[in-house]
């Protein structure tokens, strides 16, 4: 079941006007309008990324009168953030690695 969970985050971050919403969200709770200002599209293809975020459980929405304003859920995102961290070793050695070869070449052509 996590991995379903962690496969329909992942999709909805896969879409650069989702993460840029989430971006926006992170700044503090606004409404669909607020949120569609900087894009060229609609409302209603905006409120299909933010169902999208919602199914994701990335965002949520409140009630306060007439406004629903969205609201970052970032829980949602520590499975993404535990996942990754898994193979957070993995590439610190390889960038350590990959320091150590470009000191090298750098030592080489300096004896040339």
């Amino acid at each position: 079941m996590e991995d379903a969970k962690l496969d329909i985050t992942f999709a909805a971050l896969a879409h650069p006007v989702r993460r840029a919403i989430l971006d926006r969200l992170s700044k503090g709770n606004a409404t669909v309008n607020e949120l569609a200002d900087p894009f060229d599209m609609s409302l209603p293809a905006i409120s299909r990324h933010i169902k999208v975020l919602e199914h994701a459980g990335l965002i949520s929405r409140g009630q306060t009168a007439q406004f629903r304003p969205c609201q970052l859920e970032p829980e949602a995102l520590k499975a993404v953030a535990s996942w990754t961290g898994r193979y957070r070793k993995i590439w610190e050695k390889r960038f350590d690695n990959m320091d150590q070869v470009i000191k090298q070449l750098g030592k080489a052509e300096d004896a040339e």
